[in-house]
């Protein structure tokens, strides 16, 4: 017998419809951080860029990720139940199983949206806002929410002079939905496996729960250097690679959001590309720190706040991270 199958009714084109974020109160300034390592203020930020840093408490991620996801739902103009599908974007659950996407999905409450989470580490808030994109116009879903969220501080090793200083804690959202024009250009992705190793976990999860000195979560470990190089350098190919798929000169370019990872590779990457001065280029993490998949939305919302950016402004989006992977596509800001 044969027959055939169904397919949807093509979508539509896509955009950002709305932007949410969470910071944890607590801001932990460097001369906390230098008290157990052997540094300074001055050569943290002279390496970094960073000042200060957050902190989560008794939050955890799907709490911080619940936060952001209902702050965009109301910038949107809609309700936990416009939502079909939920992609969290995050490295950091402390469960394998339930998925923080369905954790999110039972606090803000959607009533059957599809909730899956995405590993790609600071990379995954732009291969989420990549599958929304495509999922929209292929009509599997018409409201996507994508959370990057990160709860760095759990895994970081306070007594580490290399890492300690780095990481903080936040979460971001959009609502992606659809759009009469295009608001997400193609995405440009991939990753560099011979990086595999620079940025990993200390041990694996079985280890760490086996220690003759008590079990401990896994510390965050990085190369730095061989990331600061591929980072500066591929990352800013990347970029003027997205510029072009999506048919945007340099010239038309508002603004420019990169994972914050450093600010010497923003600088880095920002050179290398040539970027006008009349590009803005954010500088979360000097009182963020990096957030991860979380660090791009923080980031934009700052922008925004500050007046930096403009409803309808057109912003070069790329995260990299661990893997080594990376993706990053053009967007409208909403």
């Amino acid at each position: 017998m044969s027959g055939t199958i169904a397919s949807r009714p093509q979508g539509s084109e896509a955009a950002i419809l709305g932007l949410g974020v969470y910071r944890p109160e607590r801001v932990v300034g460097n001369a906390e951080i230098i008290e157990r390592i052997d540094s300074t203020d001055e050569w943290i930020r002279s390496r970094s860029g960073i000042e200060n840093r957050r902190f989560a408490g008794d939050e955890t991620v799907a709490d911080m990720g619940a936060e952001a996801a209902g702050k965009a739902l109301a910038a949107s103009g809609m309700t936990p139940t416009d939502v079909d599908a939920m992609i969290v974007a995050t490295s950091t659950g402390l469960n394998q199983t339930p998925s923080v996407a369905a954790e999110v999905d039972a606090r803000i409450g959607t009533g059957g949206a599809a909730a899956f989470d995405l590993g790609a580490a600071c990379a995954g808030f732009c291969h989420g806002l990549a599958l929304a994109n495509d999922m929209v116009r292929a009509g599997t879903a018409r409201h996507i929410l994508v959370v990057g969220v990160e709860k760095l501080s759990t895994f970081l090793n306070r007594d580490d002079r290399s890492t300690a200083f780095i990481f903080g804690d936040g979460a971001g959202a959009v609502v992606v939905g659809p759009a009469a024009t295009s608001g997400i250009g193609p995405v440009v992705w991939g990753s560099d496996s011979a990086g595999l190793a620079h940025i990993r976990q200390d041990r694996p999860w079985d280890e760490s729960f086996a220690q003759p000195d008590g079990p401990r979560w896994p510390y965050i470990e990085m190369d730095g250097n061989p990331v600061f190089r591929w980072a500066a350098f591929a990352m800013a190919k990347a970029g003027l690679h997205a510029l072009e798929v999506a048919g945007v000169t340099i010239d038309q370019l508002d603004a420019f959001v990169p994972h914050q990872a450093n600010m010497r590779i923003t600088d880095a990457m920002a050179r290398s590309m040539k970027l006008p001065a009349t590009v803005a280029i954010a500088r979360d993490i000097a009182q963020q720190g990096n957030t991860s998949a979380a660090s791009i939305p923080l980031a934009l919302e700052t922008m925004i706040a500050e007046g930096q950016v403009r409803s309808g402004d057109l912003a070069l989006v790329i995260g990299f991270g661990a893997g080594l992977v990376y993706a990053g596509q053009v967007i409208r800001v909403p």
